[in-house]
C-alpha cells in the first residue's frame, strides 16, 4: 500500500526556531527516544537481518537522527516526525509523562507512524538519491582559460556547466584521482605527445616526470546528485525549488540545501575527480570520506565493499588547494554523503532500494504487484526502469 502523503507543512523548509522552545524540545527528544527505543527492541534493531524486500525502519529513523549534523537539523527532523505522525510533542496532562505502550491500539498507531515516516524519508530522499544511477555526464573538460572565465562569471547551460565543472576539478585536483592518485590518461597523452615533438619532458603539475606513473580515465563525480534538485521542462535546474528532498537534506545538516540549490549543484564544492571505477563506488555510497585529525581537507577514505573489490581504499588523502580560486570539495557535503552511506548500510535500506531498482530494470513493472510501483511512479522512476510491463 502506498504510504500516506506527508502534511503539507513538511514540504516547506521553514525555520525550526519557530517550532520549539527549550521545554518542548526536551520533551520532543525524550518522547522520540521512547518510541524508537521501544520499537527497536521488538525484533528489529541489534541483530536484525531483513530480507531483500524490506529494511529496518526503526533503525533508519534512529540513524537519520543520530547522523544529523547539529541541533538545528535534529530539531527539523523531530518537528517533521511529530507533524507527520500527528503526535503531540508533550502530554496534555504532564509534559514529563511517558508514552503509554500498553494500549495495543495506541501502540499499533505509533508503530505505523514510525514506519510511515521511515518510508517517507526513503521515498522522498534516499530512493531518488540512489536511483540517480547514471553517472555525471563527462563532456570534454573546458580549457583552463575557459574555466577561469567561468569561475568569474558563472555557469551557462547544463552541458557547458558540466564541461566547466570537469575542467575546474581537474585543475584543482592536479589532474589526479583524489583517492587512487592516478594521473588523468588524456592529459598524460597530450604531454607525452608534446614530449615527442621536442617540447620538453612530460611532467606532472609538480614537475615530476610522468614516465612510470599510473594513469586512468578520470571523471568528475558529484558528491550529492542532481536527483535532489528540481528540473524544468527543458532539463535545466530550477532555482529555489523548495523540494521535499531539500527539506529532508536540511534534517541532516541545517542549511546544507543552500549549498546545492539551483546551479550550485554543479559547482566545484559539490564535486570530486575520481577514476571511472571509484566514481561508481562513490555514487553507490560504497566509499565515503571522513575527516581525519585536525589538518584541513584531510580525510580517511573508507568503504563498505567486501575485501578484494578495490586496492585503492582504505587510504588517507589530503586534498590539494590551488591558487585559482576553485573551491575544494565541501566538508559539509562530504559529511552528508558519508552519513547517508552509513544510514543506508546499517539500516539495510541501501540493499532494499537496490533490489527495487534492479528488479524494475530487469523485469519492468509486474502486474502481480511485486514491483513497489508507488515508489517508482512517485518519482517518475518508471521511466528510468523502462516502459515494459510484465
Amino acid at each position: 500500500m502506498e504510504p500516506p502523503a506527508a502534511p503539507s507543512g513538511l514540504q516547506n523548509r521553514q525555520s525550526s526556531q519557530e517550532i520549539f522552545d527549550n521545554s518542548s524540545l526536551s520533551s520532543a527528544k525524550r518522547r522520540f527516544d521512547q518510541i524508537v527505543n521501544h520499537f527497536g527492541s521488538e525484533g528489529e534493531g541489534e541483530g536484525f537481518r531483513p530480507g531483500r524486500d524490506t529494511y529496518d525502519r526503526v533503525k533508519l529513523v534512529s540513524l537519520t537522527y543520530e547522523h544529523s549534523a547539529n541541533e538545528k537539523s535534529k530539531e527539523r527532523l523531530l518537528a517533521s516526525f511529530f507533524a507527520f505522525a500527528g503526535l503531540p510533542i508533550t502530554s496534555d496532562e504532564d509534559e514529563d509523562e511517558d508514552i503509554d505502550f500498553d494500549d495495543p491500539n495506541r501502540r499499533d498507531e505509533l508503530r505505523a507512524s514510525l514506519d510511515n515516516f521511515a518510508d517517507y524519508l526513503v521515498d522522498n530522499f534516499f530512493l531518488p538519491l540512489k536511483a540517480s544511477t547514471k553517472k555525471t555526464p563527462q563532456p570534454s573538460p573546458a580549457s583552463p582559460s575557459a574555466v577561469m572565465s567561468t569561475q568569474a562569471h558563472g555557469f551557462a547551460g547544463s552541458l557547458e556547466r558540466i564541461a566547466n565543472l570537469r575542467g575546474a576539478c581537474l585543475i584543482r585536483d592536479r589532474y589526479r584521482c583524489v583517492v587512487s592518485n592516478k594521473y588523468d590518461h588524456a592529459e598524460a597523452l597530450k604531454r607525452f605527445d608534446s614530449e615527442r615533438h621536442g617540447q620538453g619532458e612530460a611532467c606532472d603539475q609538480d614537475g615530476q616526470p610522468l614516465a612510470g606513473q599510473r594513469f586512468d580515465r578520470l571523471e568528475v563525480a558529484h558528491i550529492l546528485p542532481h536527483s535532489l534538485t528540481q528540473l524544468d521542462s527543458g532539463g535545466e535546474i530550477v532555482r529555489d525549488s523548495g523540494t521535499i528532498s531539500l527539506a529532508i537534506l536540511d534534517m541532516l545538516d541545517d542549511g546544507a540545501a543552500d549549498l546545492i540549490e539551483g546551479i550550485l549543484i554543479d559547482s566545484p564544492g559539490n564535486a570530486l575527480t575520481l577514476t571511472s571505477a571509484l566514481h561508481i563506488y562513490f555514487r553507490d555510497l560504497n566509499i565515503f570520506f571522513k575527516p581525519e585529525g585536525t589538518v584541513p581537507h584531510r580525510y580517511h577514505v573508507g568503504t563498505f565493499l567486501p575485501p578484494g573489490f578495490t586496492d585503492d581504499v582504505p587510504v588517507t588523502r589530503t586534498f590539494s588547494l590551488t591558487e585559482d580560486n576553485i573551491d575544494p570539495p565541501s566538508p559539509r557535503l562530504l559529511a552528508i554523503h558519508c552519513a547517508i552511506g552509513h544510514i543506508l548500510h546499517h539500516s539495510w535500506a541501501g540493499g532494499y532500494i537496490d533490489h527495487i531498482l534492479t528488479d524494475a530494470e530487469e523485469y519492468g513493472i509486474r502486474h502481480d504487484g511485486s514491483t513497489e510501483l508507488h515508489r517508482l511512479v512517485g518519482h517518475r522512476l518508471n521511466n528510468w526502469a523502462g516502459i515494459q510491463t510484465l
